[in-house]
C-alpha cells in the first residue's frame, strides 16, 4: 500500500509543477489553481470512496481528479483545449466531469449541488455517498449552510470535506473566518472530526471512518483537514513571505512524509516511473487537435462544435 500511495501523490505532483513550469509558454488557457502541498487530502480521501461513489470538487480540482483515476494525458489536454481532453477542451481547469467525478469554480455553489445529488442517491436507495470537497474561502457562502441545514434534516449520505489551507487567494483565514470552523457544522447536528496533517496515512483512516458512518447511517459527516498550500492561488499571485512557503515545504511536505516509508531503490522507480508517465501524458496532450468548428444552421448562424478523435472515457 504504501508504494501505490507515494506513487498516487508524486504522480499529483508532477502533473502540477508540469502545469506550473509550461503556463508561461502558453501551453494552456485560462487559468489555473494547482493542489501542490494538498495531495494527501485527495489521495486520503478518495481512495477510501467506493467505485460507484460521488466526488464533487472544486476550483483546485486536479488533484483530486487524478486520485480519482482520471487520466493525466486527458487533464492536460483539457487544460490545453483539447479535443482530447477530459471534456473535450469545453471545461477547463476548473469544469470537469468523468464517470461520477465532478468540478467547478464557483465557489459555495459546488455545496448545494453535491448535498443535491446526495438526496437524489438517498431517494433512489442506490448505497451511493456524496464526497464534496470546499475550502475555507468559501465559509462566508451562505448557499452552504442552508444546504448544510437541509443535509441535516433530511439525513442525507455526504461527507463534507473542508480543505483548510490558511489562505483564501491571497486573505489569510485568521482574516476571513470568525469562531470555529468546525461549529459551522456541528450547529447543524453533523458530526465533525478535525485533523491538522499532510499525512497520506491518517487522512486516509479518519476518512475510512467517516465514510463508513455515512454508509452505514446514511446520514452527514464534515471531514476538517487543516493543511498546506504550496503554490500561489493560481499561477503568481502568492503574497506570501516566500520562508512561510519554504517552512512549509519543510515541515509539511505529503510526498517526503510517505517517501520516508519507502527504502531508496522503491522511491526512485517509483518516480522514474511517474516521471515517464507525465512526461508521455504531457506530449500526448501537445500533439492531440483542437475541437474542429463547422458552421451549423445556416438560418440561426449557430455554430456546432464537432469533437474529432475524442477518447471513450469510460
Amino acid at each position: 500500500m504504501n508504494l501505490e500511495l507515494y506513487r498516487s501523490l508524486f504522480r499529483i505532483r508532477r502533473f502540477e509543477e508540469t502545469v506550473l513550469e509550461n503556463f508561461p509558454k502558453g501551453v494552456f488557457f485560462g487559468t489555473t489553481h494547482t493542489y501542490l502541498g494538498q495531495e494527501a487530502n485527495a489521495v486520503g480521501v478518495i481512495g477510501q470512496a467506493a467505485d460507484e461513489d460521488i466526488v464533487f470538487s472544486n476550483h483546485r480540482c486536479h488533484g483530486h481528479f487524478l486520485a480519482y483515476g482520471g487520466s493525466p494525458a486527458a487533464l492536460f489536454a483539457e487544460l490545453m483545449g483539447k479535443s482530447s481532453g477530459v471534456c473535450g477542451g469545453r471545461g477547463g481547469s476548473q469544469h470537469l466531469q468523468w464517470r461520477n467525478f465532478y468540478s467547478n469554480g464557483v465557489q459555495g455553489g459546488i455545496v448545494p449541488v453535491a448535498t443535491g445529488m446526495a438526496l437524489a442517491e438517498k431517494q433512489k436507495k442506490s448505497g451511493v455517498v456524496t464526497t464534496v470537497f470546499l475550502g475555507d474561502g468559501t465559509l462566508g457562502e451562505g448557499a452552504i449552510y442552508e444546504a448544510l441545514n437541509m443535509a441535516a434534516l433530511w439525513q442525507l449520505p455526504i461527507l463534507y470535506v473542508l480543505e483548510n489551507n490558511g489562505i483564501a487567494q491571497t486573505t489569510p483565514a485568521e482574516l476571513a473566518v470568525a469562531g470555529s470552523m468546525a461549529a459551522r457544522f456541528t450547529a447543524f447536528g453533523i458530526p465533525t472530526l478535525e485533523i491538522d496533517t499532510s499525512d497520506v496515512l491518517e487522512i486516509r483512516s479518519a476518512a475510512g471512518s467517516l465514510l463508513a458512518e455515512v454508509r452505514s447511517q446514511t446520514a452527514p459527516r464534515a471531514l476538517i483537514i487543516h493543511t498546506a498550500r504550496f503554490g500561489p492561488h493560481s499561477k503568481g499571485d502568492d503574497t506570501r513571505d516566500p520562508e512561510v512557503v519554504a517552512r512549509l515545504r519543510r515541515d509539511r511536505d505529503p510526498v517526503q512524509i510517505q517517501a520516508a516509508r519507502l527504502t531508496l531503490q522503491e522511491k526512485s522507480l517509483i518516480e522514474a516511473q511517474v516521471n515517464a508517465e507525465i512526461r508521455e501524458a504531457f506530449e500526448q496532450a501537445l500533439s492531440a487537435p483542437y475541437p474542429e468548428f463547422e458552421p451549423g444552421a445556416a438560418s440561426t448562424g449557430e455554430l456546432t462544435l464537432r469533437y474529432a478523435n475524442r477518447p471513450q472515457l469510460s
